[in-house]
């Protein structure tokens, strides 16, 4: 009696801890357009990996419970920091700079499905009306708060210098990330397998750190940090920390106890987060669109994580 009450508790925490992770991922990303106005985007990035790591280096060392390390799953780790941190940044911030946010938005809204389709291809996961019937949802409710974000009034990001002559290719950058965060997704569910979300965050991170070092070192080269004030350091430790530790360490926590595509169904939170900052912390206002886009979001997400009945969850018994 007492197990099969745990079970609902387990879970639950799981997706309390998937939530989070995509709402602090919506959180930095929208705190982080001021210090992409200060540090150049390769130095932001090596400067992120660098205090991730600083504050994980406890995480690297293997238990002694962890099995050692395979070489298919460290080919594995590799891919989850090459793809979910390293090429995942780089195609988003050169994708937005080339196409307009509503698309951007437009696209990244097949994320859940993305997601989907990769667990169902690589890790045989069966995914039931539900879950579809989730993502749906899902990408209606980011679809609706792209259109919004192009309306007056609605919150967007500040535009920049765009080509049309080049929005293909932004799109095509774009649509590449959400490969990207789908691929992170399917692998990092592989890695919780074997390997503690803690340090699974901490390598990563460090592949992240290295991938990035030498632009990084470019970009510092002729940079003048002294003239960089306070707060703007202050932020960067904060966008560092929870882009590198916080966000990665709860999603590989709750990816340890939820399969991979009923997982994607939480990156419906991200815009939510970006959307709540940017009412709370930065003035805008929400429209009625966006209020029907959260709206649509969280009935996916409801629909997707509420009990089903007894036999009919099609992927009850599923295991990391």
């Amino acid at each position: 009696m007492l197990k099969h009450q745990s079970v609902p508790a387990t879970r639950l925490a799981a997706y309390g801890c998937l939530a989070l992770s995509m709402s602090l991922v919506g959180a930095y990303v929208a705190l982080s357009k001021p210090l992409a106005a200060v540090f150049p985007v390769f130095l932001l990035g090596w400067l992120r990996f660098g205090i991730g790591g600083v504050a994980m280096l406890r995480w690297i060392r293997k238990p002694a419970h962890e099995p050692a390390l395979a070489l298919r799953t460290r080919w594995l780790i590799f891919l989850e920091s090459f793809l979910g941190n390293f090429l995942f940044t780089l195609c988003m911030l050169a994708g937005v700079s080339l196409t307009s946010v509503v698309s951007a938005g437009v696209i990244l809204s097949f994320i859940p499905a993305a997601v989907a389709l990769l667990s169902w291809i690589f890790l045989k996961e069966r995914i039931g009306w539900r879950i579809w019937t989730a993502v749906v949802f899902g990408g209606l409710g980011m679809l609706i708060l792209s259109l919004a974000q192009g309306q007056p009034g609605g919150a967007s990001l500040p535009a920049s210098a765009k080509s049309d002559d080049l929005a293909w290719l932004g799109n095509l950058l774009i649509f590449g990330a959400v490969l990207c965060e789908a691929s992170y997704a399917v692998i990092g569910k592989r890695l919780t397998a074997v390997m503690g979300p803690k340090r699974i965050s901490a390598v990563i991170n460090l592949w992240g750190f290295v991938l990035m070092t030498p632009l990084g070192l470019y970009a510092a080269a002729s940079f003048d940090f002294f003239a960089v004030p306070l707060t703007m350091w202050l932020s960067l430790l904060f966008y560092g920390l929870a882009a590198s530790v916080w966000t990665v360490w709860l999603w590989m926590t709750g990816l340890k106890s939820v399969p991979a595509s009923r997982a994607g169904v939480f990156t419906v939170m991200l815009p939510v987060g970006a959307a709540l900052v940017g009412v709370a912390v930065l003035g805008e206002t929400f429209s009625t669109m966006q209020l029907l886009a959260f709206a649509m979001a969280l009935a996916g997400l409801l629909l997707a994580t509420l009990p089903a009945p007894e036999g009919s969850d099609p992927v009850r018994g599923l295991t990391p």
